[in-house]
């Protein structure tokens, strides 16, 4: 009985390929499902009529992952008993069949699972296949950063570095001062890859000589730009402040210098006029050729008179 039942499957599998057969059922699963590293994931499939059906049977799902020989999962019902089988970490959400529901259940998502898989369902009405997506993604650690003083770069005195793994796919490290102005552009991102296939982000940020800035911020984000985490670091003895290089320095510095130059220059002068006019007229009172001529110039009025 169970040979005839399995040679009548097979000839039904037959001429529903070769088009003899119309199935009336259809399948309903997410495109692309998103799970996360280290937790259980689930691809949701369902199966549907397409029309009024007064009884609809499923007989047999199979999973299989694109790139493997094998199946993932098989719940195989056509010798009256439920059997299933697939490997380690796979699984179906309802393996008796009694439901609509053939969703694949994986219980330990690794990155390995990540691909695209593939649903084939045989009922008493029909089959039905359907393709879907899993991505896997893992959450950065909190990044950590520390400074080291350099003599190998050119005009920089420290280097501050920052780390961040354990996360998936690629992210970025960005910095950020205490006014949050960005300086990413001078920083250099390396990436590793772990064992796990899991990432290790580092990013060295050069301080060049005369860098003010007492506080950076290194912020870790994710492949969809989106912020996981971040950490800072205070400088204990940043440059001085004469030191400070901001956008028109060039120029206002020697603007400064020659302005105080040009009032030291006028004040001086102004001093030395003063001093000038102050000896004359004391030279002009004390000069006795100069009191006589005067004395005597009256005096010869009045004798004259």
């Amino acid at each position: 009985m169970a040979s005839c039942s399995s040679l009548f499957f097979v000839l039904f599998v037959f001429c529903f390929y070769s088009g003899v057969i119309p199935s009336f059922i259809e399948m309903a699963c997410e495109s692309t499902t998103k799970a996360q590293f280290n937790h259980q994931s689930m691809l949701m499939c369902t199966v549907r009529p397409k029309q009024t059906i007064e009884s609809l049977d499923i007989i047999l799902v199979v999973w299989r992952k694109t790139g493997l020989d094998d199946p993932v999962a098989v719940v195989d019902g056509r010798s009256g008993n439920v059997e299933y089988k697939g490997l380690q970490g796979y699984g179906l959400a309802d393996r008796s069949l009694n439901t609509m529901n053939v969703s694949l259940l994986i219980s330990n998502t690794k990155l390995q699972h990540e691909g695209e898989y593939k649903c084939e369902v045989t009922t008493d009405s029909g089959i039905a296949t359907h393709t879907t997506m899993l991505e896997v993604t893992a959450k950065y650690n909190t990044p950590t950063v520390r400074s080291i003083d350099r003599n190998d770069i050119p005009n920089a005195h420290k280097t501050l570095i920052c780390e961040a793994s354990g996360g998936y796919p690629k992210g970025q490290l960005r910095w950020f001062d205490e006014n949050k102005t960005e300086w990413t552009k001078s920083a250099n991102l390396t990436e590793n890859k772990r064992n796990d296939g899991l990432v290790e982000l580092f990013s060295e940020l050069p301080l060049l000589t005369g860098s003010t800035f007492s506080e950076y911020t290194c912020v870790v984000y994710n492949a969809s730009y989106g912020k996981e985490g971040s950490a800072s670091i205070v400088l204990n003895n940043p440059s001085p402040l004469s030191e400070i290089k901001t956008p028109g320095s060039a120029v206002i510095a020697p603007v400064v210098v020659i302005g105080s130059l040009i009032v030291g220059l006028l004040m001086a002068l102004l001093f030395f006029r003063r001093r000038s006019q102050r000896t004359h007229h004391e030279v002009s009172a004390s000069d006795p050729d100069v009191d006589q001529s005067t004395i005597g110039g009256v005096n010869g009025k009045d004798s004259m008179a």
